[in-house]
């Protein structure tokens, strides 16, 4: 068993940062691509970033260029720097990871005012 804890969420006013966190533990495996999804109230899950073990980095076009997925694998823990936010962006931000199966973490409230 795999487990995900988020952490770094809260509320910001638009064009301000944060930054989240995601502690992965429990798994016997290495983690290979640690994601970031986020859903905002009555839409569908999406992905934001994902990153390999290697480091390549991949974002939804909504966040390139104000987002930065990174990750310290000697702590299984990936982050996802948020600058630039924008109302838009308010939603419950999750962490993914797949080992056999997939895992997803809690989720933390993002929430930008405008």
């Amino acid at each position: 068993q795999v487990q995900l804890v988020e952490s770094g969420g809260g509320l910001v006013q638009a064009g301000g940062s944060l930054r989240l966190s995601c502690a992965a533990s429990g798994s016997r495996f290495s983690i290979n691509d640690m994601s970031w999804y986020r859903q905002a109230p009555g839409k569908q899950r999406e992905l934001v970033a994902t990153i390999t073990r290697d480091g390549i980095s991949n974002y939804a076009d909504s966040v390139k260029g104000r987002f930065t997925v990174s990750r310290d694998n000697a702590k299984n823990t990936v982050y996802l720097q948020m600058n630039t936010l924008k109302p838009e962006d308010t939603a419950i931000y999750y962490c993914r990871v797949v080992v056999f199966r997939s895992y997803w973490g809690q989720g933390t409230q993002v929430t930008v005012s405008s």
